[in-house]
């Protein structure tokens, strides 16, 4: 494994994605900053919070003056141990909250889903990309995500979020994530007629890897350029930082800060947060270092 200080430290500026979200271009020539809205009874941190649909707007619209250039929209928890919804109970969660981000707010929206209709519906009411935890494995994901004509975001896992974290097993984290899964989605979907340039990969941190295993895949994070896709990372909040650290939900970001310099360094385009904020605050600082000086992209 080559050292981190054998390769570039500006990768996410060589890798100058332009992603064409719906209505919305999408310049990654610099790191960029996904505010999480999770319209959820459930979800880890923000279960709850919410759900009604003017508190969605509100938290939205708070997010976008702090810098997101993309709002994440969740209908289905996917946490360690979450069960999963019906398609039509997902809808019913998210389908009124992505028209209204995007007829309100103009926001650039992104679905966090793995089904088909949902896709589907959300696309049709404007939304400009999808981004799924299961790579698009199930059943009639590939064919409503190649015919939204949306980039799509593929993400590793290890397991169904019921047992991902029973007992995460890797002989190689880092290869196995890369070369033996998300290499793999990425011929799958292009076999299905999903152009590269509407790709994007996460190693799903957090998702059916243990604590060493999320390390690893950070250390070495910059084995994923091999695949010459934007690359999108979410740790926020996540239990990683927590049994590192000793910290509660409610006092991860510092944590989460620190993860979020690194991650921009090794090359992330996108980072997937819920505390906006804070995130541009330290991307702002961390591409100051990387490009040494000029104006901060985000603000």
């Amino acid at each position: 494994m080559k050292s981190l200080l054998d390769t570039s430290s500006t990768q996410a500026a060589e890798n100058a994605f332009q992603l064409r979200c719906g209505r919305h271009l999408l310049d990654l020539s610099f790191p960029r900053v996904m505010g999480v809205l999770n319209v959820t009874p459930d979800s880890f941190s923000d279960g709850g919070q919410h759900v009604a649909l003017d508190d969605a707007l509100r938290h939205a619209e708070r997010m976008l003056a702090e810098g997101a250039a993309i709002i994440d929209v969740g209908g289905e928890s996917t946490r360690p141990g979450a069960l999963p919804v019906s398609p039509q109970e997902e809808l019913d969660r998210v389908a009124p909250v992505v028209e209204a981000l995007v007829r309100e707010l103009d926001a650039l929206v992104s679905v966090d889903t793995s089904c088909p209709a949902v896709m589907r519906e959300a696309g049709e009411l404007g939304a400009g990309m999808i981004n799924d935890v299961r790579a698009l494995e199930r059943e009639g994901a590939l064919l409503a995500a190649a015919g939204s004509g949306l980039p799509v975001c593929l993400m590793h896992r290890q397991g169904e979020p019921q047992n991902m974290q029973q007992a995460p097993s890797y002989q190689q984290p880092v290869e196995e994530v890369v070369a033996d899964y998300l290499a793999r989605r990425v011929a799958a979907c292009e076999a299905a007629g999903l152009r590269r340039n509407r790709l994007l990969i996460d190693p799903g941190f957090g998702f059916g890897k243990s604590v060493e295993h999320n390390l690893r895949l950070l250390k070495y994070m910059q084995s994923l350029q091999t695949l010459a896709l934007p690359l999108l990372v979410g740790m926020s909040r996540k239990s990683m930082i927590g049994k590192v650290l000793g910290r509660p939900v409610e006092e991860r970001l510092p944590g989460g800060l620190a993860l979020t310099a690194m991650a921009v360094e090794r090359g992330a385009n996108i980072l997937r947060v819920h505390d906006v904020a804070a995130t541009v605050d330290a991307v702002n600082m961390t591409w100051a270092v990387l490009q040494e000086g000029g104006e901060p992209p985000l603000h």
